[in-house]
């Protein structure tokens, strides 16, 4: 991946710049997360919070995840893209939806959380590691 790399909303009033490489990236087949992105799952890259900066307005839309962590999910006000999340549980790290990208190709999942949440009809790359919740933080990990 090329660092750094920017992306941003729909409608261009929010723009974020990365100064890091990702530390992980996956989907999350949970409900909260398929609440929050209208479909079987929701794609996220893991950051260290410090490597990110954000202009323009974004809300924030709290609510509890399945695994009972308090989630701050946020999103462009003018144009409703979902762009970022916040995870009470792991504080000093950000989210990013890489759809949000202006290169969306440069994500690559490396995992797939809460797979027995997922659906039949949303099938992901069956050669990723699968796990049926959040897996636990190796030590030193991030969690």
């Amino acid at each position: 991946m090329k660092i750094p790399f920017e992306g941003g909303c729909a409608c261009g009033a929010v723009r974020y710049t990365v100064s890091a490489a990702p530390i992980m990236g996956g989907h999350c087949q949970c409900t909260s997360c398929q609440k929050a992105s209208g479909t079987g799952h929701s794609s996220h890259v893991m950051l260290p919070e410090s490597a990110v900066t954000v202009r323009g307005t974004v809300r924030y839309w709290e609510s509890p995840a399945d695994s009972g962590n308090l989630i701050g999910r946020g999103f462009c006000p003018s144009c409703g893209t979902p762009l970022f999340s916040r995870n009470a549980g792991m504080p000093g790290f950000f989210f990013i939806r890489p759809a949000s990208f202006d290169d969306p190709s440069q994500f690559s999942p490396a995992m797939v959380v809460y797979a027995s949440r997922g659906h039949a009809w949303d099938k992901l790359d069956a050669a990723l590691p699968h796990f049926a919740v959040m897996p636990p933080t190796p030590p030193g990990g991030a969690g």
